[in-house]
């Protein structure tokens, strides 16, 4: 039987107007779907334009500017049902789903669909279930005591994975799943037994444990920052008030 890292797997990635994950927008996004390792990935884009001005900051990491996204970018709001729709139909064909640092970009898409559709993310998988394989809570549970940065670009240097055209959301989206397969492989004896439903279940709780250490450090270092412990998807407070 072929282990899920070694099947087939969808990879989802944004690029956006900042890291605000709720009042930043999406001004890119890619679906990277792979049916097996080394097969030719297919690819789905969306260009858009978010309608408020895009930093420079934010242009300076992605290239992409307003007058591009103005003239070439769609509305956001049908952009983020289709998005939607096709991560549920990811979901439905039994693949799971890679998100680099997926409290990002789920909660990211969870609010612009509550901004655009009057809808959630969660509306979108009633019927079926979301497995995430997120990277980064991967790696720095089976590999914890590792010193240095996990972000995709330390990630791929580390396991050896090409990364070109870093910041298109396509090109991240299909590194991140394949840093997965490699981290998979490098860890089979751990991960081989589980199925991504259980991994994403368990995942959840690493993210957690992962915060709280996180959170601790930000306390002795006298940060004032906060860590969200919730994973793939960050709880909409307003929803909740």
């Amino acid at each position: 039987m072929t282990c899920w890292y070694e099947g087939p797997l969808a990879a989802f990635d944004t690029e956006t107007t900042g890291v605000d994950v709720e009042t930043d927008r999406i001004v890119s996004a890619a679906v990277v779907v792979q049916d097996a390792p080394g097969a030719r990935p297919r690819v789905t884009r969306w260009l858009v334009n978010p309608g408020v001005p895009v930093p420079a900051g934010a242009t300076a990491v992605h290239g992409l500017t307003d007058e591009h996204l103005q003239r070439n970018g769609r509305w956001p709001s049908p952009v983020m049902e289709e998005i939607a729709r096709e991560l549920s139909e990811q979901a439905t064909a039994g693949r799971p789903l890679v998100v680099m640092n997926a409290p990002f970009d789920l909660t990211l898409l969870d609010r612009e669909l509550r901004r655009h559709r009057a809808s959630s993310l969660d509306h979108w998988f009633e019927s079926v279930s979301l497995r995430v394989l997120d990277p980064r809570v991967l790696d720095k549970h089976l590999d914890r005591y590792r010193k240095g940065r996990r972000t995709l670009t330390d990630l791929c240097a580390h396991y050896e994975v090409p990364l070109e055209g870093a910041h298109d959301a396509a090109a991240d989206a299909l590194a991140s799943m394949e840093v997965v397969r490699a981290v998979g492989r490098r860890f089979a004896a751990r991960l081989e037994r589980l199925s991504p439903s259980e991994l994403h279940t368990l995942q959840a709780v690493w993210h957690a444990a992962q915060a709280r250490g996180l959170q601790a450090w930000f306390a002795r270092s006298g940060s004032p920052e906060a860590v969200d412990p919730a994973w793939p998807l960050r709880p909409d407070l307003q929803a909740a008030a």
